[in-house]
């Protein structure tokens, strides 16, 4: 089967154990132990379509429903994006601003999977975070996950970015916006193919979601309060100056786990 996948995939003996598994409830110890693993047909005919999936370039988590995030098992619908590694980045950017027994006041800007609201909440109980997305089908699975993962206390609403947050201000802002322009080349990797437009698209420089969130942020945070944000590599001089424009300070830009520029946080002074 791994060699099957091999021309989708960078990881195809990966792929193919998290496939077995998923269709079947097979997993390497099973293997290594010698089990007498006889899958029915049912299970096999479920494993072939999920290979022809593959094959196709679809990512492993739309085949499967789920993905780690956070230590967090997220399922996932084709209305949610696949959380990326690097947006742990931004997790962890944003719990170093709050100490762990404080109760504090969390925005999650275009949530989708719920993939940030869920991090931040499973490791500062005490805050109270609010989450909003304008997809009502990623809210619905938004929702799911925090009831599944007993973290039902968030606040998911409907609408675009901060309009559903009217009068309401909070210690920190989060977003994961959409970062890439029209015709950018990463819409044709595999992955992408597959991923909501609407979460990944955002105009002709693929800073328009940025710039609508730099410049209504500052109106729904309080004093010294943290905005913070991801944004493709590159981008990081550009996501600076509008933040300067905005009254911002005490940016920083974190780099991802490959060295790229890929978060930046901000204070309203």
């Amino acid at each position: 089967m791994a060699a099957a996948l091999s021309t989708a995939s960078d990881t195809p003996m990966l792929d193919a154990e998290v496939l077995l598994h998923a269709a079947c409830g097979i997993d390497r110890t099973m293997v290594a132990r010698g089990d007498n693993l006889t899958p029915t047909d049912s299970e096999i005919q479920a494993l072939e379509a999920m290979v022809v999936r593959r094959q196709q370039g679809e990512p492993i988590a739309y085949i499967t429903g789920h993905k780690e995030f956070w230590s967090l098992d997220l399922e996932l619908n084709k209305a949610t994006l696949v959380p990326r590694p690097e947006t742990e980045i931004l997790v962890e950017q944003v719990l170093a601003c709050i100490p762990v027994e404080t109760a504090v006041d969390i925005a999650d800007l275009g949530t989708g999977s719920g993939a940030i609201a869920l991090a931040l909440a499973s490791e500062r109980p005490r805050a109270h975070i609010v989450a909003t997305d304008i997809s009502p089908p990623a809210l619905a699975q938004a929702r799911a996950n925090a009831r599944r993962l007993g973290l039902a206390t968030i606040d998911f609403r409907h609408g675009d970015w901060l309009e559903p947050l009217a009068g309401m201000h909070f210690d920190v802002i989060a977003s994961d916006p959409p970062y890439v322009g029209v015709g950018d080349p990463e819409l044709e990797t595999r992955h992408t193919r597959f991923e909501p437009q609407q979460a990944l698209l955002a105009g002709k420089d693929g800073l328009a979601a940025i710039r609508q969130i730099c410049a209504a942020a500052s109106a729904h945070l309080k004093a010294d309060g943290v905005l913070a944000l991801k944004h493709g590599p590159g981008q990081q001089t550009t996501v600076q100056a509008l933040l300067l424009a905005a009254g911002f300070d005490s940016i920083v830009c974190t780099r991802d786990y490959a060295g790229l520029p890929r978060v930046t946080t901000c204070r309203w002074p």
